[in-house]
């Protein structure tokens, strides 16, 4: 019986043994799986964090372009606005300057007639005259009441001639500012041009990064990221387009101050080396009467002194580039605020300038083409119908020279007036 509990005894100290060590091991096994999974959850909620974080600097990157973009387009409706308002007004003002043009040359010859008048007949004399040869004391009364109406008449135009000359000088610096904004809106216009399409391919890409790190799925995220590759690409492009604009206008800029440096002496000399050709050039003349073919100095007319308004010799009042600039450029005795190109003839006939249909070494070619027109100074002269100009801005070309050897000037773009130095 001893023997028996004995043996008991050691039988269940055995499984009490046992029981506690497998007790052990699963309580082992339970806390290293509880801690994987910890690790699991720790390591996808930082995955989360980050992905989170990522999201919102990528949609910061999209806000922060798209409010470049839409400032850029903001900035180019307001220059296009202010461009259209400034183009009625200088419409406006080309009106006005035509017209005060008109009356300022019809009353030049209206008193250059008198004054040749009084100097053939002698005033003082015929005012006496008529004084003397009156009737009677009421006759004579009338008489010099007549005169003097005659001299308040003419006191008036030359008011009236002042009073004009001052207000078209006035409205051409106001047309003049109105047209060098135009311009200069334009180009600013074309660099937002450039800007506005870099600034769309880098929106391009900041919204496919986004959508790249929002989307969840595998093969759609791998997708997202080559459309991000591809507009990257395009982005480095437009990037690239950019900078050779901007290079282009450097270069452009540089050649365009270069050619300021050119005279109209230069010019003629280089134009007279200008091989003739016949398709503008006029009939022979007989043997008896023949003259140069080509012109080489302007004919000197006899014409009456006329007191113009002084102008500087710099062409700093035009946009640089412009055809007004490089007329000005090669003569410098031409107004400072005339306008754009095709207001020149009128600007210039208000200030005493000679104008006409006869083109002339060194006078400028006006052409009126309904538009904005435009002006170039004459090098050479074979006819009417053919002549060479050194000009600017033609067919785009921002720098003066000679780009169309002989030509006919009245078909070139709308008529032609000729702007004479003399």
């Amino acid at each position: 019986m001893k023997e028996f509990f004995i043996h008991m005894k050691k039988k269940l100290l055995t499984t009490i043994l046992l029981s506690t060590v497998a007790l052990s091991q699963v309580a082992t096994v339970i806390n290293v799986t509880a801690d994987s999974t910890d690790d699991k959850i720790a390591a996808q909620n930082s995955k989360i964090d980050s992905l989170n974080a990522q999201q919102v600097s990528a949609q910061a990157q999209v806000d922060q372009i798209q409010a470049q973009v839409s400032e850029i387009k903001k900035q180019q409706e307001s220059l296009q606005a202010e461009n259209d308002r400034l183009n009625e007004e200088s419409a406006r003002l080309s009106a006005e300057i035509e017209e005060l043009s008109k009356n300022i040359v019809a009353r030049q010859e209206s008193l250059a007639n008198q004054a040749r008048s009084a100097q053939t007949t002698g005033t003082a004399t015929s005012y006496i005259n008529a004084i003397v040869s009156s009737g009677s004391l009421t006759e004579a009364i009338s008489r010099i009441s007549a005169m003097n109406e005659i001299a308040d008449a003419n006191n008036k135009m030359l008011q009236d001639q002042k009073r004009d000359k001052e207000e078209i000088a006035q409205k051409q610096k106001e047309n003049n500012d109105a047209i060098n904004t135009v311009i200069a809106n334009k180009q600013q216009l074309e660099d937002d041009a450039q800007a506005l399409s870099t600034k769309e391919a880098e929106l391009k890409v900041a919204q496919l990064n986004l959508a790249a790190e929002k989307s969840s799925a595998e093969n759609e995220k791998n997708a997202l990221l080559q459309q991000k590759a591809e507009a990257e690409k395009a982005a480095a492009a437009a990037a690239a387009a950019e900078a050779a604009y901007r290079a282009k206008q450097k270069e452009q800029q540089e050649a365009v101050k270069a050619s300021a440096n050119t005279t109209l002496q230069a010019q003629v000399q280089a134009a007279t080396k200008t091989p003739a050709t016949t398709e503008a050039a006029a009939p022979a003349a007989p043997a008896a009467t023949a003259q140069p073919a080509v012109q080489t100095q302007a004919a000197a007319a006899p014409v009456a002194t006329t007191s113009r308004p002084t102008y500087s010799s710099s062409a700093s009042s035009y946009p640089v580039g412009e055809c007004t600039w490089g007329a000005k450029t090669l003569a410098p005795w031409a107004g400072d605020y005339w306008g754009n190109g095709g207001q020149w003839a009128a600007s210039a006939a208000a200030a005493g300038f000679r104008t006409g249909s006869q083109p002339q070494v060194g006078a400028i070619a006006c052409w009126n083409d309904g538009g904005y027109g435009h002006v170039a100074v004459v090098t050479a002269v074979q006819s009417t119908t053919s002549i060479q100009v050194s000009e600017s801005n033609y067919n785009g070309i921002r720098s003066i020279g000679n780009y169309r050897g002989w030509f006919n000037p009245t078909t070139a773009q709308g008529v032609v007036t000729y702007i004479y130095p003399n």
